[in-house]
C-alpha cells in the first residue's frame, strides 16, 4: 500500500528535470498522475504505466488562465478528481543574469508570469475540485535564493519570495475547506548540466561546504518532503516553508 493510494496528482513542469522525480515519486506512492507541461511527457508518463501506475500527459501554459482550467479539467475527467497540486513549473535556467538596473522590463514581466501567476492560476483551476472534496493538498516550490539574497538575478528570487506569501494566504483561505498549502524550498540542485556548466566553478564548493552533508543535493532529496506534504501524514500542516537544504541555512 502506498502513502497516496487512490490520490490523484498533477505535477506541472513534471516532464523534465526535478519535476520528473516528482512525478514518479508520487506515482510510487500510488498517486495517479497528471503530468502538466509545456515540454512532451510522454516518456514520464510511458514509465509510470510500465511500472503499473495511471498517468495522463496534459500540455499546459501556466501563465493562461483558460490553459490552467484546461488542464484541471482534463485531469478530473480521466483520473476522477484532483486531490494534489506541485506547482514545480519556473522560469529558470534560461533566466536572464545580471545587475537589477539591467534587468528588461519584459524579462521581469516573464519571471513573474511563469512563477507568481503560475502558482496563483494553477491553484485557482484546482481549487473548485479541492472544495468539492473538502480534501486537498498545494505544494509550492520556493528557492533558497530568497534567503541568500542571491545577486544576480532579482526578478527570480523576489518570485519566489512571493511564492511564500501566495502559499499563506492560501492557506487562510482554503483552511477551512480542509486544504493544506506549504511551500518546499530547495537549495541548488544542479539537475540540467548545460545550466550548470554556466555556473562560477566556486560554487559547488561554496555550496557544499555550509551544508551538514557534505555533498551535493539532487532531485531525489525533494520527494520524500514532497510526498509527507502530498499525503494524510501532514493533514495538521498548512502555511508552512519546509527547507530541504542538507542543513546550509537553519528556519
Amino acid at each position: 500500500m502506498g502513502q497516496l493510494d487512490g490520490r490523484v496528482a498533477i505535477v506541472t513542469g513534471g516532464a523534465r528535470g526535478i519535476g520528473r522525480e516528482y512525478s514518479l515519486g508520487l506515482a510510487v506512492e500510488g498517486a495517479a498522475v497528471a503530468i502538466a507541461d509545456l515540454a512532451d511527457a510522454g516518456e514520464v508518463v510511458a514509465e509510470i504505466e510500465a511500472a503499473g501506475g495511471r498517468a495522463l500527459a496534459v500540455r499546459v501554459d501556466v501563465s493562461d488562465a483558460e490553459s490552467t482550467r484546461e488542464m484541471a479539467t482534463a485531469t478530473a475527467s480521466a483520473l476522477g478528481s484532483i486531490d494534489i497540486l506541485v506547482n514545480n513549473a519556473a522560469y529558470y535556467t534560461t533566466v536572464f543574469r545580471g545587475p537589477f538596473d539591467e534587468i528588461p522590463v519584459d524579462e521581469w514581466d516573464k519571471a513573474f508570469a511563469i512563477n507568481v501567476r503560475g502558482p496563483w492560476l494553477c491553484a485557482c483551476a484546482v481549487a473548485p475540485y479541492m472544495r468539492a472534496a473538502g480534501y486537498g493538498k498545494i505544494i509550492n516550490i520556493a528557492s533558497m535564493t530568497v534567503s541568500d539574497g542571491t545577486p544576480g538575478f532579482m526578478h527570480y528570487v523576489t518570485t519566489k519570495a512571493a511564492v511564500t506569501g501566495l502559499t499563506r494566504t492560501l492557506a487562510r483561505e482554503l483552511g477551512e475547506h480542509d486544504i493544506c498549502v506549504n511551500t518546499v524550498t530547495p537549495d541548488y540542485i544542479p539537475h540540467d548540466a548545460d545550466y550548470a556548466a554556466r555556473q562560477p566553478e566556486w560554487l559547488d564548493n561554496w555550496i557544499e561546504s555550509g551544508r551538514c552533508f557534505k555533498r551535493k543535493q539532487v532531485p531525489s532529496d525533494m520527494v520524500g518532503t514532497v510526498v509527507f506534504l502530498a499525503s494524510s501524514a501532514s493533514d495538521f500542516v498548512t502555511g508552512q516553508n519546509v527547507a530541504v537544504n542538507g542543513g546550509r541555512q537553519f528556519f
